[in-house]
């Protein structure tokens, strides 16, 4: 309300009650001027009310919101429901323009200074969790293998001549076709095994390098966050390699923001070598809807070039969810949910250690992994050659969602490409293993839970492999006294 409504109100209602209430909303107004001008994630968390009051703000400087409205054009931010344009807080108009999904749009002010926002915000929280050197982000409405192709597209306008993309191995099928997709052929680089961890395998891709020659290689495409036994590729040492072929980088780091040690590995790469790109999920960091994705670097005008490789507008949900999430946690709720991930993370590692080790099973040794850990399945793997699918089935059905087991020799083919030992990273890792995640908004009651089933399962196979046991040696036995008795 501004000075002439409430002077208008005061003859209304007591002055020092209007003067009250233009106080407390005054306290709002001020949250709202910090973030205008800072562009910073607050320390503390908004309530909801002053959330939605800024959200309101927002949607009222679009123009299918204006008193009076006259839309001639085939977009004028129609909706026909009422309920999809509260969900919305009716910013309909989305994000960018035809040539740059940065670009500020005329008709919708609001929107475009929700996306500029959203950015810095962003950008701000990037900084908080280890990258203090990147200079430029922005949320892109699509997830993190279409973003990842995205930064491939840009790309080769730079490198005409590249056909390739060396790629150390993660078997997770949406990054491999991130490259399909772009066009480019993936040159799959095999993991090395040290102890019972995966590491990039650095000989291989310089020797790599050598043989396609550098200006056929349009990027290394390296990753941070992945399922153990795989732990994250050696980003100094290839960020190094990358700088002295001249050959760009770009960083899978689908659930890494979560991780102090990820985000530590993508600033040393950009300090002592050359990453051009970073893309991470805004499903798997920041715990809002699938949909979104923040592509981050170093270099702001190539990040620039990128947002001008999307074709069209695009839907602001993924931006206007992570702006809220952030507003309402603040860094402070930020950091708390990182230091409880990491607490989880010990307390998962320790239980099911324990678990391990009374299932005659071990715990595999992945101490570069940060966030997700794997646990043998040996013993189940050597009773059936069905047992680990199966048990993979079992805690499906008891409500355990995000465990992976991952029997060993399964085959598959992606593009035409095939993968021995699809899943474990690897053609033929040891032994079969079962993953396990501590992820941020975990809880002590989801790993309780989460060992209790596992517990049940295993028992209830152990206890049919006696049975059978059993079984076997009665038959053993009858055929040896039928063998007498002739």
């Amino acid at each position: 309300m501004n000075a002439e409504n409430q002077g208008c109100s005061e003859r209304l209602v007591t002055a020092a009650y209007v003067r009250q209430g233009a106080q407390g909303r005054r306290a709002h107004e001020l949250r709202l001027r910090a973030l205008l001008e800072q562009g910073k994630c607050p320390e503390d968390g908004w309530d909801e009310s002053t959330v939605e009051l800024f959200l309101h703000e927002l949607a009222i400087m679009d123009s299918n919101n204006f008193l009076g409205n006259c839309g001639v054009g085939e977009r004028e931010g129609r909706v026909a429901s009422g309920l999809v344009a509260r969900r919305h807080y009716r910013l309909i108009h989305g994000i960018g323009r035809s040539g740059d999904i940065s670009a500020v749009q005329p008709k919708a002010a609001g929107s475009s200074l929700l996306n500029k926002l959203t950015n810095s915000v962003v950008l701000d929280v990037i900084k908080l969790a280890g990258v203090r050197t990147v200079t430029s982000c922005f949320v892109v409405p699509m997830a993190t293998g279409m973003s990842l192709t995205l930064c491939f597209l840009t790309l080769r306008h730079k490198r005409p001549k590249a056909k390739y993309i060396i790629w150390p191995r993660i078997d997770q099928k949406s990054c491999f076709k991130s490259m399909i997709t772009a066009g480019f052929e993936p040159v799959v680089i095999e993991n090395v095994l040290e102890g019972d961890e995966l590491r990039t395998d650095l000989e291989a891709v310089e020797a790599k390098i050598k043989a396609l020659g550098a200006e056929n290689i349009l990027c290394v495409h390296s990753t941070t966050s992945c399922f153990a036994p795989r732990v994250p590729d050696r980003l100094e040492e290839l960020a190094v390699i990358c700088a002295n072929y001249d050959i760009p980088h770009i960083v899978n780091n689908a659930y890494g923001v979560q991780s102090s040690k990820c985000m530590h590995l993508i600033q040393q790469g950009a300090r002592v070598g050359r990453i051009d790109a970073f893309v991470q999920s805004l499903d798997k960091n920041f715990m809002v809807p699938v949909g979104g994705a923040i592509i981050a670097g170093f270099n702001e005008s190539f990040i620039q070039e990128i947002s001008k490789m999307y074709p069209g507008r695009a839907s602001a949900s993924p931006s206007l969810d992570v702006l809220i999430t952030l507003l309402s946690l603040g860094t402070s709720g930020y950091k708390k949910l990182l230091k409880e991930r990491k607490e989880m993370f010990s307390y998962l590692s320790s239980e099911l250690k324990k678990l391990a080790d009374n299932h005659n099973e071990r715990l595999l040794d992945t101490p570069h992994n940060p966030i997700s850990l794997a646990m043998s399945l040996k013993n189940l793997d050597e009773t059936n050659d069905a047992a680990v699918t199966q048990l993979g089935s079992m805690l499906f059905t008891r409500q355990v969602s995000g465990a992976r087991v991952v029997p060993c020799g399964s085959v598959q083919t992606v593009n035409n490409y095939t993968f021995k030992g699809f899943m474990s990273h690897a053609n033929d890792y040891p032994c079969a293993y079962l993953n396990a995640a501590s992820a941020i908004g975990i809880k002590k009651q989801d790993v309780d839970v989460f060992l209790k089933r596992l517990d049940k399962c295993l028992k209830t196979f152990r206890k049919e492999a006696k049975q059978e046991k059993s079984i076997n040696e009665i038959s053993d036995a009858n055929a040896a006294t039928e063998q007498l008795e002739d």
